[in-house]
C-alpha cells in the first residue's frame, strides 16, 4: 500500500485505482499534488482523467493557480479539457481566472483561436464573470 501522496498519483493513464484513492482523500488532502492531478486531465478521454475530472471540477478557488499554468501552456487540448469540464463547472474558479478568460477573448494565440479557445473564454466569462461576481 502507498503511503504518502506521490505514491498515490498515477504513473499511467490506466491506473484508475490510484486516482481513485487520491479523490477519496479529497481537498485540502491532495492539494500538495493538485498540479500532478491535473496533468492527467490533459487528454479527457484517459480513464484516470474520467476520474479526476468531476473531482477537480468541485474544488473550485484552489485551483486557480493550477488553471493558469494550463492556460498560459501552449497544450490547446488540455486548455480545452480544463475548460469545457472543470472550469465550466465552477463558478468560483472560473471568477478566479477571469483575467485570464479575458486574454483568451481579446488576444487569443493563433493555436487558441483556431481550438475555439477564445469563444469557450467568452461563454464562461459571460456565464461567471460579467457582473463581476462569479
Amino acid at each position: 500500500m502507498a503511503r504518502s501522496l506521490p505514491d498515490l498519483v498515477p504513473e499511467a493513464k490506466d491506473e484508475t485505482d490510484k486516482a481513485k484513492k487520491l479523490v477519496a482523500l479529497g481537498h485540502p488532502a491532495v492539494a500538495p499534488v493538485l498540479g500532478e492531478i491535473l496533468e492527467w486531465v490533459e487528454d479527457a478521454s484517459w480513464p484516470v482523467a474520467k476520474v479526476f475530472i468531476p473531482f477537480l471540477a468541485r474544488i473550485g478557488a484552489p485551483l486557480v493557480p493550477h488553471v493558469r499554468y494550463v492556460l498560459q501552456s501552449q497544450d490547446e487540448q488540455w486548455k480545452r479539457v480544463v475548460l469545457d469540464h472543470i472550469v465550466r463547472e465552477s463558478g468560483d474558479l472560473a471568477h478566479g481566472i477571469s483575467v485570464d478568460l479575458l486574454r483568451l477573448i481579446d488576444t487569443p494565440t493563433d493555436a487558441e483561436r483556431a481550438e475555439g479557445l477564445h469563444t469557450t473564454a467568452d461563454e464562461l466569462f459571460q456565464k461567471y464573470c460579467k457582473n463581476g461576481t462569479p
